[in-house]
């Protein structure tokens, strides 16, 4: 399951300290932060996290919006901050831990030194209006995106994916957690890949798809609504097949888990 380890060392890497370009602080009140402004359809707003979940939903009109709360039980929450990060018509969004750590456009930068905030985790809710892309990113903590209409990308580590767009494409990504995507139409020819190694992963894509797909799972099943003309030899754990006339490769990989693709109506 080379995909995968090289998944989990992505997810490792991206802690790596780089270099960070101006940022600055909005909205935030202590034990909250709240964000509000207008991106234009086809910008990024990117949001990352450390320790706590994401929720994205539709905005009700054209000004996207994040909302972060803090919780804890045992560590100081002073110790948590919020930072807003512009870069042209992109909007990166982060809770940061130390005061070492960075955040940008490119990802969470951290040095790793966090055992000293205790149970400090945030919660952020966003409200993304249509054609705006998203770019959801945590550690702990599950995502859960049901109010896109353009390109997502979700990725954690330690939580499971639910993301839904009216049209994709999704990628996400996850270790340990399930992964179910939608894409109500999915346009160009980008190669999907998604991927766990404790969870299911489910894909609902249109009926209309072209592609050249990989299925796998180690404890687990694989199932398919679209009709697959399969090549090489036919296993119950792993198989290649075309999709209509193919064209973008479409993997799906877990290890502990099924794998299903399911056709839209």
């Amino acid at each position: 399951m080379r995909s995968m380890l090289t998944a989990a060392v992505a997810a490792t890497l991206a802690m790596v300290p780089l270099c960070l370009r101006a940022q600055s602080t909005s909205g935030d009140n202590g034990n909250t932060f709240d964000w509000s402004g207008s991106i234009p359809a086809g910008s990024w707003l990117h949001v990352k996290n450390l320790n706590g979940g994401i929720d994205v939903e539709r905005a009700a009109g054209a000004e996207a919006s994040v909302h972060g709360e803090k919780s804890w039980r045992r560590g100081d929450p002073r110790d948590v901050r919020f930072v807003v990060f512009k870069s042209g018509s992109d909007v990166t969004v982060c809770a940061l831990w130390s005061e070492d750590d960075t955040c940008d456009e490119e990802g969470y930068h951290s040095h790793g030194h966090h055992e000293d905030h205790g149970d400090v985790s945030v919660h952020f809710t966003v409200r993304l209006p249509k054609g705006v892309r998203v770019d959801a990113g945590t550690v702990n903590g599950s995502l859960d995106i049901q109010g896109a209409d353009a390109e997502v990308v979700a990725e954690t580590v330690n939580g499971r994916i639910e993301a839904a767009t009216g049209h994709g494409p999704v990628r996400a990504h996850t270790v340990n957690g399930s992964i179910r995507v939608r894409m109500d139409e999915l346009t160009g020819d980008e190669d999907l890949a998604y991927s766990t190694v404790n969870g299911s992963v489910i894909a609902e894509l249109p009926a209309a798809l072209d592609a050249d797909v990989e299925m796998e799972t180690v404890n687990g099943s694989l199932s398919s609504d679209f009709p697959l003309s399969v090549s090489g030899r036919i296993t119950p754990k792993h198989l290649r097949a075309t999709i209509g006339h193919g064209g973008r490769r479409l993997r799906l990989e877990t290890v502990n888990g099924s794998v299903e693709l399911r056709k839209l109506q």
